[in-house]
């Protein structure tokens, strides 16, 4: 089960879709993600800022299995308990978040637990806790993340080099600028805006799955 795991978390790094309903529109945020399933991403991230816990947990299970119906993950970011109520495969904690071995006595061995690493001693002690991946970054300056000073292409490769679980880089990732990650070691990218605040959110996804690929195999 470890190593089918392993592989599994692996492969749903190619692609990763964080949520901001910032951008929904006309459509909800359940149609976007589908939107961007059919577009081919391979993981999604449901982040809620502003939802009472019982609507975020109503939501989240929608969307779950909507995710699991394209045969894609789902993990919730920040809310263990949601993750419990949801349905969800695992969750994303951050520096201030639950600690990672604290989540996973909570969890259990068979959920997925992502750590956002910023330095090569955060990503080796998210390793040792028990954490199935790491969220690098920022990349770029980000409108999601204000106070997150953006990494080197050294600082990133280091901390890829430093782990023996997946890295997905993420902050300010565009089409346009992937394949500077080449060469790091991520195992794919997370991406917000360029996803959700794409006008045609399909057609965005297929162009970000396929760069995405060439650059994990640069």
């Amino acid at each position: 089960m470890k190593f089918d795991k392993a592989q599994q978390v692996k492969n749903a790094m190619l692609l990763y879709a964080v949520t901001d309903r910032a951008w929904t529109g006309d459509n909800t945020l359940y149609q976007q993600v589908e939107q961007c399933l059919k577009g081919g991403v391979t993981l999604v991230q449901i982040r809620e800022k502003g939802l009472s816990h019982e609507a975020f947990v109503e939501e989240a299970k929608d969307i779950v299995q909507l995710c699991h119906s394209y045969g894609v993950l789902c993990l919730i970011n920040d809310d263990v308990q949601a993750c419990l109520e949801s349905g969800a495969d695992g969750v994303h904690v951050g520096q201030d978040d639950m600690e990672a071995g604290d989540v996973r006595a909570l969890l259990g061995e068979e959920k997925i637990i992502g750590v956002s690493a910023h330095s090569v001693a955060e990503a080796q002690l998210a390793q040792s806790r028990g954490a199935d991946y790491l969220g690098v970054g920022a990349v770029h300056s980000t409108g999601t993340k204000t106070d997150a000073a953006p990494l080197t292409h050294q600082d990133i490769s280091d901390i890829c080099a430093s782990v023996a679980i997946p890295c997905v880089a993420i902050g300010g990732i565009k089409l346009d600028n992937m394949l500077e990650l080449a060469g790091t070691g991520v195992a794919g990218v997370a991406i917000v805006s360029g996803i959700f605040a794409a006008k045609d959110i399909q057609t965005a996804t297929a162009a970000l799955r396929a760069r995405a690929e060439e650059l994990v195999q640069a």
